[in-house]
């Protein structure tokens, strides 16, 4: 059984009860919000990141990537997939920013892009870890 369905089977949520009952909007509240609310590309942005994030072989790179600039072969064997896989996962988050890479004679070491992505990185298992 997958973490995710332990979590589901552990965490109930009524479906009955999430929804207002009536139809007020708070004018101030809304208008305060949508002033601070980033612009559309900013959001489909960082909705493309969280895609790209979305698979654990990716995730699993980040994460090494925040702790140690590492190369294809060192990304491979620690999150246990083949150098090709890494190597797409690894296209697919240069793409996006994530990840940069020098060349040192024969090989490419990757690092993160910046502090941020880590820093997104950590949030997430510091949540995740409340949930397990």
């Amino acid at each position: 059984m997958s973490a995710r369905t332990e979590l589901k089977k552990t965490r109930k949520v009524d479906t009955n009860d999430d929804a207002c009952e009536v139809n007020v909007v708070d004018a101030r509240k809304v208008t305060s919000v949508r002033r601070k609310m980033h612009s559309a590309d900013a959001v489909q942005l960082l909705a493309e990141t969280f895609r790209v994030l979305g698979d654990p072989t990716r995730v699993k790179i980040v994460f090494a990537l925040s702790k140690e600039e590492l190369c294809v072969c060192d990304l491979a064997t620690i999150v246990g997939a083949s150098q090709s896989a890494v190597s797409h996962s690894l296209r697919a988050l240069r793409q996006m920013e994530l990840v940069r890479y020098r060349k040192q004679g024969k090989i490419a070491y990757y690092s993160l892009d910046d502090e941020h992505i880590g820093r997104l990185i950590d949030e997430g298992f510091d949540h995740v870890r409340e949930l397990v």
